[in-house]
């Protein structure tokens, strides 16, 4: 079997890569997993820090909660000891509030420039932060017993860590703001219905169906999947001559390899 290595990026993030695919576990399932900032900015790093040999990442969570988003302790008026006091901030000047917000969002937004596929597998509740966790993967697979909610609208905030987009692309506006203004939960099977996930399964199979479900994406061709994903994905920010374009110099890069050519 393949050397695995891993490390902590947080008190409550551990890496380990294990061949092609890197794993990285939130693991503070005594507070179910709840974000502050801190945690945020080792996600961010943690993607910067993805070695280019992995092919595959999987974004996973200790216990059984995915995460149940912001630790409300940071919108009390006394703040989350070691965490930027975010209610005084906003108080303050706005571009500096808007500056650090966007190192925030780096941690939920990277991973879909990454080259590597990245999946989401998620259990139990994904709310707010988590949720918008989970749709900055480029797949999720989920349990049956998954919870997926924006609170944020009943908090008098909006998603803000790149979910707004990730949704609207997923499920389009109508559904999106539903979902978002109503705060509601939505289950597996509504979560699979409406795209929002790739694959359902039993609770206790997670692991087992999420190393099928990698095993699955090992099996296409390196050079195929790394062209595929930034292909599909800017798909619709693109003209459809540009789409046609962006396939054939794909293609052609591909190709040229098989036949021993350097790719232009």
């Amino acid at each position: 079997s393949l050397p695995s290595m891993s490390t902590r990026l947080h008190p409550h993030l551990r890496a380990e890569t294990s061949g092609p695919v890197h794993t990285l576990t939130l693991d503070n399932p005594e507070a179910l997993n709840a974000q502050a900032p801190s945690l945020w900015l080792a996600l961010a790093q943690a993607a910067r820090e993805v070695p280019d040999t992995v092919r595959v990442v999987v974004l996973a969570a200790e216990g059984g909660s995915f995460s149940a988003g912001l630790n409300r302790a940071m919108f009390t008026p006394a703040g989350m000891p070691g965490e930027p006091p975010v209610l005084a901030m906003a108080a303050g000047d706005p571009d500096a509030f808007r500056a650090e917000i966007a190192r925030y969002q780096e941690g939920f937004t990277a991973w879909r420039t990454l080259p590597a596929i990245v999946v989401a597998a998620v259990q139990g509740h994904a709310i707010g932060a988590g949720f918008q966790l989970a749709l900055g993967a480029d797949l999720r697979i989920v349990t049956e017993d998954v919870s997926f909610a924006m609170k944020e609208p009943s908090l008098g905030m909006v998603p803000d860590l790149g979910g707004t987009r990730r949704l609207v692309e997923i499920v389009g506006p109508a559904r999106a703001l539903d979902i978002c203004g109503t705060t509601r939960a939505i289950g597996a099977a509504e979560a699979l219905a409406i795209g929002l996930t790739q694959r359902v399964v039993p609770t206790a199979e997670l692991t087992t169906a999420t190393a099928e479900y990698v095993a699955a994406l090992l099996k296409a061709e390196p050079g195929a999947l790394r062209e595929l994903k930034p292909l599909l994905r800017d798909a619709a920010d693109r003209s459809p001559a540009d789409q046609l374009l962006a396939e054939a110099a794909a293609q052609q890069r591909l190709l040229s390899r098989l036949v021993g050519g350097s790719p232009r």
